[in-house]
């Protein structure tokens, strides 16, 4: 199944060695490219603009934040110097030939001459270095040395500066809306709600960029401020809200019907492993006797986080399996230490991708519990980061991965065993509650039954 939205939770993130994130694991005020130096807002646009054209042709199923990264540790390459020094491809054919340096050179000395404002040109060598990627999938960038900072505080430490919302983009029209705002936030007290389109961040056309720039633009300095022009049911609404720096939990859990454990997971990051863990003991220490596990709008995150917390659940066996271009395959198993001995219910929905994905095929797979909701999100493919020697950094996709029955849900997604759309029991004037979600009302109904 083919799903045109991507989605970048506000406060998430997602990389370090062997991470799995989407691009949809971030956040809306993000974990991503920032589209030139700031100051610099015509060379932004320009920028910009390109990159709308170059990935227009990959965005179908592209989720935000979500994406699958796994960052190898420590992989430094020497950067080569001087514009005659081109990589050698493994068919051993010269990327910077003697005519593409001229041609480049050309077109550089033109725009140094001739655009209408003054031009950086680190501005112009970074936008060489992001063009080598715009034509590979969405997933694959390259990283200035204070974007991989950023990208590594916001996934390493699950803290950034912003206003506390998650974002999701259509790929199609690039449109993008408030998909959740965390109690608390900045963006809750200025009165921000999900399903607001966003317009324009400051002087940005929402529009006219990745959501993975965007998201930069909202990001900031602590106790400065975003502008926001919104809209909702067709009217016009703007925002000054003030940037703070938040930390949110990415677990929250509950008991439901006296017996019945509920652990919702809003993404996978370095955290996660540790607050999963403790929900479970505290609910198992409360008499739990059947578990609810929620990722629905979860974008992913963090490979070895989901993969610690299954080895909490299922026995000894594979989780997944990736592959290269070349076939070589790598496994990833659980152990026989703990696992957990009662009946499951995984929740999913459209916005649940890679990570998450990663969860509920495991489960399925080894029939460890039940998937219910609508198909996932649909990312099956995982991202290398390698840093280079002057801070810079680059993202490419590499490998596949495949559920333990060997299925690569790349474009297809998780189809749940009990199908169900979402549907708000209460009226108009009620607030959300567990009892008026009919998606939970499910999967305590197959928990009674099991």
């Amino acid at each position: 199944m083919a799903n045109n939205k991507r989605e970048y939770e506000m406060d998430s993130a997602e990389s370090r060695p062997e991470v799995i994130s989407d691009d949809p694991a971030f956040t809306v005020d993000g974990n991503e490219i920032k589209a030139g130096r700031p100051g610099k807002g015509s060379t932004n646009e320009r920028h910009s603009r390109k990159r709308q054209r170059g990935n227009h042709g990959f965005a179908k199923g592209f989720l935000s934040g979500m994406i699958v990264a796994v960052i190898a540790a420590a992989a430094v390459f020497s950067v080569a110097s001087g514009t005659g020094s081109g990589l050698l491809s493994s068919t051993g054919e010269k990327v910077l030939d003697s005519d593409t340096v001229d041609k480049i050179e050309t077109l550089a000395a033109y725009i140094q001459n001739s655009y209408y404002e003054d031009v950086d040109i680190e501005d112009l060598r970074d936008g060489l270095y992001e063009g080598l990627f715009e034509n590979l999938d969405v997933y694959s960038q390259y990283y200035t040395a204070e974007e991989y900072e950023s990208l590594l505080e916001s996934s390493l430490e699950g803290t950034y500066c912003g206003i506390g919302a998650s974002l999701q983009q259509d790929t199609e029209t690039m449109m993008v809306s408030v998909v959740r705002v965390y109690e608390g936030s900045p963006a809750e007290e200025a009165g921000l709600e999900v399903g607001d389109v966003i317009y324009m961040v400051d002087d940005y056309e929402a529009t006219s960029m990745e959501l993975s720039e965007l998201v930069t633009h909202i990001r900031g300095e602590e106790n400065t401020s975003v502008h926001l022009v919104t809209y909702r049911n067709g009217e016009e609404i703007e925002y000054d809200i003030e940037r703070r720096n938040l930390t949110f939990p990415t677990v929250s859990s509950d008991m439901l019907d006296g017996s019945v454990g509920y652990i919702a997971v809003s993404e996978f990051t370095d955290a996660t492993t540790e607050q999963f863990s403790t929900a479970l003991d505290d609910l198992q220490d409360a008499g739990m006797e059947a578990l609810i596990v929620d990722l629905r709008s979860n974008p992913g995150g963090v490979l070895t986080t989901v993969c610690d917390m299954l080895d909490e659940i299922l026995p000894e066996g594979l989780i997944l399996y990736t592959e290269d271009r070349e076939g070589n395959r790598e496994e990833y198993k659980s152990t026989d230490d703990t696992s957990l001995e009662l009946p499951l219910v995984v929740l999913v929905d459209e916005n649940s991708a890679s990570a998450s994905e990663i969860f509920a095929g495991a489960i399925q797979d080894r029939e460890a519990g039940t998937i219910v909701g609508v198909t996932t999100y649909g990312k099956g493919v995982v991202q290398s980061v390698r840093t280079l020697s002057d801070g810079t950094a680059f993202k490419v996709t590499t490998h596949r991965y495949y559920t333990p029955g060997g299925t690569c849900i790349q474009d297809i997604g998780i189809t749940p065993d009990v199908e169900i759309e979402y549907e708000f029991l209460g009226g108009e004037d009620d607030e959300y509650s567990y009892e008026l979600d009919n998606q939970i009302q499910k999967a305590l109904e197959i928990l009674q039954e099991d």
